[in-house]
């Protein structure tokens, strides 16, 4: 176990998930996690770490220019949902991808190759040179198709919500329920690959059992724990639990 990495990542459940994932491999030392990039930059420059694993879309700072602080540079391997199309296009020997959520073979494919780099007494390229590619490539990614409806089954019929309608989605008694104002229709999607599949700038998770439509958040309160409650602009003025470590998401996706 001669490898030693620091993972950063604003999602902690992904963030604990891949630290495990790299305990069973035997191949890294985890060094340190942390789930706010901008502080984590001081902890990398300390630690200096031979490999990071890095997330892309992050609050406060992307994975992108928080690079652009790390000198000198650890080997780079992103943890992303981003198309892997669009990541093979800066495909840089200093550079791996591990697109989420993570499969363990992936995992070593990754470590292979950064033990072959380092096995070859390769260094990592200059910074300027890597932001280049990251950048040039980043602006050649097109914007996602997000979907303005959901279907809903209902025996042989199947019905379309408009989104725009959909307050939130939540999870229960294994199963996933739209809500609108009118009533909660069921969708066969479960909220892990509704995260997924809608547009990121106006659902956010807040639990792992619900997702929420920013347009409709009247109010977001503290609450116990470091957690908040946000109530919706509905008729029954839902409240709905922010978990701990979704709270900074929210906050970001609400300009506070």
């Amino acid at each position: 176990m001669d490898m030693r990495a620091f993972l950063v990542d604003d999602e902690a459940l992904a963030l604990k998930r891949l630290q495990r994932m790299l305990g069973v491999t035997k191949r890294v030392q985890v060094v340190g996690t942390s789930t706010d990039p901008v502080e984590a930059v001081p902890a990398i420059l300390e630690a200096k770490p031979d490999i990071l694993f890095l997330d892309i879309e992050m609050p406060g700072m992307t994975g992108f220019e928080m690079l652009t602080h790390l000198q000198p540079q650890p080997w780079v391997v992103f943890t992303t949902a981003y198309d892997r199309y669009a990541l093979e296009a800066f495909g840089v020997n200093s550079v791996d991808y591990l697109l989420k959520p993570i499969e363990a073979v992936h995992l070593d494919r990754a470590l292979d190759k950064i033990e072959r780099l380092r096995g070859s007494a390769a260094a990592p390229p200059g910074m300027t040179e890597l932001i280049e590619r990251l950048t040039a490539a980043a602006g050649a990614v097109k914007s996602p198709a997000y979907p303005d409806r959901v279907a809903s089954k209902v025996g042989e019929r199947i019905e379309f919500i408009d989104l725009g309608q959909v307050t939130h989605f939540f999870a229960s008694d294994k199963l996933t329920y739209a809500a609108t104002g009118a009533k909660n229709y069921a969708v066969d999607y479960t909220i892990q690959e509704l995260e997924q599949k809608l547009d990121p700038g106006r659902f956010v998770r807040v639990h792992r059992a619900s997702l929420v439509n920013v347009d409709h958040v009247q109010e977001l309160h503290s609450w116990f724990a470091g957690r908040m409650m946000v109530r919706l602009k509905d008729s029954k003025h839902t409240e709905l639990t922010v978990s701990r470590d979704r709270v900074r998401a929210l906050k970001q996706r609400l300009g506070i």
